[in-house]
């Protein structure tokens, strides 16, 4: 089988690995899409993000959906040809943060495609891929491309889950890439009255009011597009910060009203917060990382048709094109998810 390997930054090579058969719990799946993620393209530009470098090969991709060609011994959940989305969250579900219910903190997490560890975490962009059954959603009803989208929507819905009651809120989004407009969807889904977007792209604004923002902000046109909202300490309840730059946050402190929550998604590195903004406002800030149960969530909203991700899949290339892929996803000013094919 083909599989994409990163070796160093833009050095993505397509190489053959051998094919093993589903073990005892497994499922065998032939990939039909995965989506390009921000961490894939940290990979691929730089050789990773912050203190996580790229120490040896590795496979790249965590957004992945196929069709279950085999099964191992013991699954009876599952059926040959089922189109499923696979989860790439593997927690061992015996440390004391499984045991807690908070998987997406374990000790000895398995998170496709990811330096983090030594030895590296494989990835899931591989024609054939073994997961275990408990990793696979039945996304029967929806396209490989969006079964695809169930792990970026997971970490938006833990995002949401974490920010409390948004019922009648209002809420600031900063950075409309995939994981910013995906928080919209998730926030109207749970009720936020309000929406605002800033991003520095027309294109990816344009998307934010299509998928329902009330109104968005083009920092690089009018760094001062949020002053409106600072009058009176503030407007905003939540704010989903997407972005992982001081920019962004500090313009978004400043029209937060007192009392109301920061969930910090972007992930870019260290950051400097203004604290005493933070402090004399009372605001919550809380981290948003990664996701667990939210999955099967996803893939439940999309096959009742609560939330729609067709419009944010905006390109498809074929494996043996897969730099093209990552270029495309790199180009803020006409991709939003961009997708390879397996097949």
């Amino acid at each position: 089988m083909k599989s994409i390997v990163i070796h160093a930054p833009k050095d993505l090579r397509i190489e053959e690995q051998g094919v093993t058969a589903p073990g005892p719990g497994e499922a065998q799946i032939a990939m039909a899409a995965g989506g390009i993620c921000g961490s894939d393209l940290h990979y691929y530009n730089h050789g990773g993000f912050g203190a996580i470098k790229l120490k040896e090969p590795m496979v790249l991709g965590h957004e992945v959906a196929g069709h279950i060609t085999a099964l191992g011994a013991g699954v009876d959940t599952l059926k040959v040809g089922q189109l499923v989305a696979v989860s790439p969250s593997r927690p061992c579900n015996t440390c004391k943060f499984c045991l807690e219910g908070a998987q997406n903190q374990c000790l000895n997490m398995r998170f496709y495609g990811s330096a983090m560890p030594f030895p590296h975490i494989q990835g899931a962009f591989r024609q054939v891929l073994n997961a275990d059954a408990s990793q696979c959603a039945v996304a029967d009803g929806l396209t490989a491309g969006e079964a695809a989208m169930a792990e970026p929507l997971a970490v938006c819905l833990h995002a949401t889950r974490r920010a409390g009651n948004l019922v009648g809120k209002s809420v600031l989004v900063t950075g409309c890439g995939p994981i910013g407009i995906l928080s919209i969807l998730c926030a109207r889904r749970a009720g936020a009255d309000r929406i605002v977007a800033t991003d520095l792209s027309d294109f990816t604004l344009n998307m934010a009011r299509s998928v329902g923002a009330d109104e968005t902000v083009n920092m690089a046109q009018t760094p001062d597009g949020l002053d409106k909202f600072t009058a009176d300490k503030g407007t905003f309840d939540v704010m989903y910060e997407c972005t992982g730059a001081v920019p962004a946050l500090t313009a978004g402190i400043h029209a937060m009203r007192p009392g109301g929550t920061i969930m910090q998604l972007g992930l870019s590195g260290d950051m400097s917060l203004p604290m005493m903004n933070i402090t004399a406002k009372e605001l919550s800030l809380k981290g948003s990382f990664r996701f667990h149960d939210e999955f099967h969530t996803g893939v439940s909203l999309m096959q009742k048709g609560l939330i729609d991700v067709k419009p944010l899949i905006t390109h498809t290339v074929s494996i043996d094109n897969a730099e093209d892929g990552f270029k495309l996803a790199s180009d803020r000013t006409q991709a939003m998810k961009a997708q390879i094919s397996f097949a």
